[in-house]
């Protein structure tokens, strides 16, 4: 009696990101992996070249290639976003191809979308923690009513109205700021994974060229922040039940999952910052201050009011999963110090 296996045909974009890689790292390591075809999209020939070694099949191209996403979504049983979280075509370009794969198959594929919490985002100037309201995931008509104006909205609307149109099968994973070094089988090929995080080189960079830590107000303004490693855990949980047990799963608007396990300021982890530095000799002082109008500009442009804003969110639907977060406040005090030597060593001063 012979028995066939089915292949599950996976299309990733990010892979090679800071949070990409992780993700493609549960792929990698998961008891299924010999029968999924994991395609990837990256720029490169010889970050393909790596990705071939671990079994992974990389297409060349980058998200401004709209019809590569199409075919190559029209292709996938499942489809994995995690580059751009505002690109509103290559959204559109994907969504196309994953209506066709509908249409020729007549089951839905899955979507899994890395968004994130920044259409929380309440404007403090840094000069308070104190948000009007901590958002929960399960506030699903709370989150429908936010304007796609806000930050990644006009990308995720798009994706939950694929859902409620019957036609994709959609996920929404919301991190908060995402800390902590990557690791894992794509993390030790060589020049391949980015390896630093978003909002925290930001401001080390700031600090030294001005040799001070500088914040925006008083920096005093309040962020939700989830380890890298329990965000691939959140994505392992979420990717599992959404291949066999869907009916347990919310999805489209019941289907926003937040990554969160601390809440820090900026002022706070710019004091741990500080001290290495001056440790390091890169800085005159550690006590970070207050950022002048003209440096706000200076480094900034006109996106310092985001950075300055308050942020609170809670994951209840993804405990709700069994999602379990291992990594709390004293492990992201740690990743400070972590992340920038890590920065250090890619920006040599």
């Amino acid at each position: 009696m012979s028995t066939t296996t089915t292949t599950t045909k996976i299309f990733v974009t990010g892979a090679t990101g800071y949070i990409g890689g992780g993700v493609v790292n549960v792929l990698i390591r998961h008891p299924d992996f010999s029968s999924f075809e994991v395609v990837t999209l990256v720029r490169s020939e010889d970050k393909a070249k790596k990705l071939r070694t671990l079994g992974l099949k990389p297409i060349i191209g980058g998200y401004g290639d709209l019809e590569l996403l199409t075919k190559a979504a029209a292709e996938a049983d499942i489809v994995i976003t995690m580059v751009d979280s505002d690109n509103l075509n290559a959204a559109k370009a994907v969504l196309e191809g994953i209506k066709q794969r509908f249409e020729q198959t007549g089951k839905p594929p899955i979507l899994i979308h890395m968004t994130g919490t920044a259409f929380f985002m309440e404007y403090a100037n840094g000069l308070h923690g104190n948000s009007e309201r901590v958002y929960s995931d399960l506030e699903s008509d709370v989150i429908e009513a936010i304007p796609e104006q806000a930050f990644h909205r006009n990308v995720d609307v798009p994706l939950i109205q694929a859902d409620k149109e019957g036609y994709a099968k959609v996920y929404l994973i919301c991190p908060g700021t995402v800390f902590g070094i990557p690791s894992g089988p794509i993390a030790e090929l060589e020049g391949v994974q980015h390896t630093l995080s978003m909002q925290l080189p930001f401001f080390f960079k700031v600090a030294l060229d001005r040799k001070r830590p500088g914040y925006i107000g008083e920096g005093k303004n309040v962020w939700p922040a989830v380890s890298i490693h329990d965000v691939a855990d959140l994505f392992a949980l979420i990717f599992n039940k959404a291949r066999g047990d869907q009916d347990s799963l919310g999805h489209g608007r019941e289907g926003l999952y937040i990554a969160e396990n601390l809440s820090y300021s900026v002022e706070e982890f710019l004091q741990l910052a500080g001290q290495t530095l001056l440790e390091l000799g890169l800085v005159d002082s550690a006590e970070p201050n207050a950022l002048t109008e003209e440096e706000l500009t200076k480094y900034f442009g006109p996106i310092w009011p985001a950075l300055a804003t308050n942020c609170a969110a809670k994951g209840d639907r993804s405990r709700a999963l069994g999602w379990n977060p291992a990594h709390g406040k004293e492990e992201f005090l740690n990743s400070v110090k972590e992340e920038l030597l890590e920065y250090l060593k890619h920006n040599k001063q």
